[in-house]
């Protein structure tokens, strides 16, 4: 394995570069520095909040790019790269979905917050650790903005009671299982290979040059677009099969070991 040629770094968030606790290590933001001097870009690609992304690498955040709502929404600094919104007849019919799906909870996202019913106290609660941005709303007239995507939680198995209510449209739209307990739902062309594959053609750079770490399959399109595909020794089993390399779990610093390993073959 050739690291030598890396040019950019890739990673989710959660499941990834955060612990179990939602934590970005010390360890990370010293490499980042380190690959900073190296002159290598990197990416924090996530379905959450640009808000929430932020907040989370507060300290780096104007070096970085970010893509946020799982490809919908990338920024760099104060320049919005690329917005992928959905059509509101589209909403409209996810949000009736979510209705008639027991259990399911949905966070309508727009580029600056997200809005949800307030029909659950403890959805709203779990929300906070997401999004740094949301109101809670009576009906869908009172959202501002285009929607860019909608998660919907679940709180025992997205996979098992909201993936089958909605899976009929995917192809129409992008329909993700993003997480154990969410299900995202978007613009056909919102998803983070997409979004990558732009922010790839803006640098000019190649498969061989992008290095990219996930765990869920809202990270599969991303995945492929890179020769040096890694996925956390807790990913999803598509990600595993997907993925031309595995690193350690995102508990034992799976990403932090791998970028040492890119820094060693940077020296060498």
């Amino acid at each position: 394995m050739d690291l030598s040629n890396i040019k950019m770094v890739v990673s989710d968030m959660d499941g990834t570069l955060l612990n179990s606790r939602h934590e970005v290590s010390d360890r990370f933001f010293s490499l980042f520095r380190a690959l900073q001097e190296k002159d290598i870009l990197f990416v924090a690609a996530s379905g959450r909040q640009y808000g929430s992304m932020a907040a989370k690498l507060d300290a780096i955040k104007d070096d970085i790019i970010i893509i946020a709502e799982n490809g919908a929404y990338v920024k760099r600094r104060n320049e919005v790269l690329l917005t992928t919104p959905m059509d509101m007849k589209d909403v409209d019919t996810i949000l009736k979905i979510t209705k008639d799906t027991k259990g399911a909870h949905a966070a309508i996202c727009t580029q600056d917050r997200a809005y949800v019913n307030g029909s659950s106290k403890d959805f709203i609660n779990l929300l906070k650790e997401y999004y740094s941005n949301f109101d809670v709303i009576q009906d869908r007239g009172s959202i501002s903005g285009e929607v860019l995507k909608i998660a919907i939680y679940h709180f025992e198995s997205s996979e098992q009671y909201v993936y089958p209510a909605v899976r009929h449209l995917d192809g129409s739209l992008k329909i993700k299982v993003s997480g154990p307990n969410w299900v995202d739902v978007s613009h056909n062309h919102a998803h983070k290979g997409f979004a990558l594959g732009k922010v790839m053609h803006a640098y000019n750079l190649s498969a061989d040059q992008v290095m990219v770490f996930g765990d869920y399959n809202n990270d599969l399109e991303m995945m492929q677009l890179s020769d040096y595909s890694f996925a956390m020794a807790n990913a999803h089993s598509n990600i595993l099969k997907a993925a031309k390399y595995r690193t350690s779990s995102n508990d034992n610093h799976g990403v932090e070991r791998i970028l040492e390993k890119l820094l060693t073959a940077k020296i060498g």
